[in-house]
This record gives structure tokens, C-alpha cells and sequence, in this order.
């Protein structure tokens, strides 16, 4: 997978920040860096803000590895698909988590058989689909045709 791609569309889909803020889940969760949860995965205690572009990086490196290995162990599958694909599983499991994304049971079935269409159907058939933009959209449309819009 080409990981300089996964960044870029991470960094414009969560954004980047150099301070906490909360983010728009129910309950907020402190967030900081490049969609980083500060409340499950605390930053050490040395670190002030504003954060550096550099220590934004190293959450960022440790975060996509985190989900690499959630989606390795629950989902070993998600290697087989071709690169844009596995860019949005990756990209999907980063925003919602391994057990949110778990639940996608239908879109997981047909991804893993190759059913773009169906994938991309359930993937709109959800909360989730209403609540993150545009990210959605690309998404569902990288799923069905294996090209990531610009």
C-alpha cells in the first residue's frame, strides 16, 4: 500500500491540529494531531502544545501501524484487496475504530468476496455515511470503481 497516499487522505479527511479539541462523537473525545484520541491513547507527559509537526507525525505513524494490526488480526482478508481498497478499509477503520467498522457486517461480507457495489451500497446504508461528508462519498465511490476521487 502506498502509505504517503493513506496519509494524505487521512491528514484532509480528520484534519490536522496542533491543539486538543473535541471531536463531534457521541460522547466527544478529546482529540489532537491528525485525528489522534488523546482520552484512549493518552500523549505523553511531557509533550506541551502546540504539538510540533513532528511529534504530529509520530502519532500519526503509530495510529495508522495501530489500525494496520486491529484490521491484520480481525479482518486478514482486507491485505488481499487491491491498493485502493485497502486504503478505504484503512481509512475507515482509523475514523471509526475496529469495533465500529466490525460492525459493517454486510459491506465486510461483500467486500471480501469482491461485491464492489454491494460494499459500496451498505457503506452508504449507514449512520456513518451521513455523518463524515464528503470523506463517505469518496469512499463509497472508491469501493464501487477502484479509483480514489480527488
Amino acid at each position: 500500500m502506498n502509505l504517503m497516499l493513506l496519509e494524505a487522505e487521512l491528514r484532509r479527511d480528520e484534519d490536522v491540529r496542533d491543539r486538543p479539541y473535541l471531536d463531534t462523537a457521541k460522547p466527544p473525545k478529546r482529540t489532537i494531531g491528525v485525528g489522534h484520541n488523546m482520552d484512549a491513547s493518552p500523549l505523553p507527559a511531557s509533550w506541551k502544545f502546540p504539538l510540533s509537526p513532528a511529534q504530529i507525525q509520530q502519532l500519526l505513524d503509530k495510529d495508522i501501524a495501530d489500525t494496520f494490526h486491529q484490521l491484520d488480526v480481525r479482518l486478514p482478508w482486507w491485505r488481499d484487496l487491491d491498493e485502493v481498497r485497502e486504503r478505504v478499509v484503512a481509512n475507515m477503520c482509523f475514523n471509526l475504530g475496529i469495533t465500529k467498522l466490525l460492525g459493517f457486517k454486510k459491506a465486510l461480507a461483500a467486500m471480501e468476496r469482491g461485491a464492489w457495489l454491494v460494499a459500496a451500497a451498505e457503506m452508504k446504508d449507514s449512520a456513518w455515511y451521513g455523518q463524515v461528508g464528503d470523506r463517505s462519498k469518496r469512499l463509497c465511490r472508491a469501493m464501487q470503481t477502484g479509483v480514489m476521487p480527488a
